[in-house]
């Protein structure tokens, strides 16, 4: 199965070995539909918006039964499994986070970034 990796499993990110020898298939973005949110300053959150998206950077990754079953299990908790939307018109699993959570928590919007590696980049510059 192809999935949708926009967090802390991307390539150079700390949890990139949860991958295992899952294979790089691309970069891709999300459709402009998004909203991205720093949970913890550990792992985005994302969520489906109908106004105000941008659209969110990551990778797609194809992954085997076993791979998916491990990625699934190292997950963060709170985030769940949901297709989200490519600018390229495909549809992918990818992990997202309760808006309501968000919400309640007030997790940060940093979705003016375009993607958590440009986020972390800008963290740690």
């Amino acid at each position: 199965m192809q999935f949708f990796i926009c967090g802390s499993a991307l390539r150079g990110q700390p949890d990139h070995g949860n991958l295992g020898d899952a294979t790089f298939v691309r970069e891709a973005t999300t459709k402009p539909i998004y909203r991205l949110h720093s949970v913890e300053d550990q792992h985005p959150g994302i969520y489906e918006v109908g106004e105000g998206g941008v659209a969110i950077a990551g990778e797609v990754y194809e992954l085997t039964d076993e791979q998916h079953a491990h990625l699934i299990a190292t997950e963060p908790p709170d985030l769940y499994e949901a297709p989200v939307q490519l600018d390229d018109g495909t549809s992918v699993s990818a992990m997202v986070y309760p808006r309501e959570l968000i919400d309640d928590r007030r997790y940060a919007d940093i979705s003016h970034h375009g993607g958590w590696a440009a986020y972390k980049r800008m963290k740690n510059a």
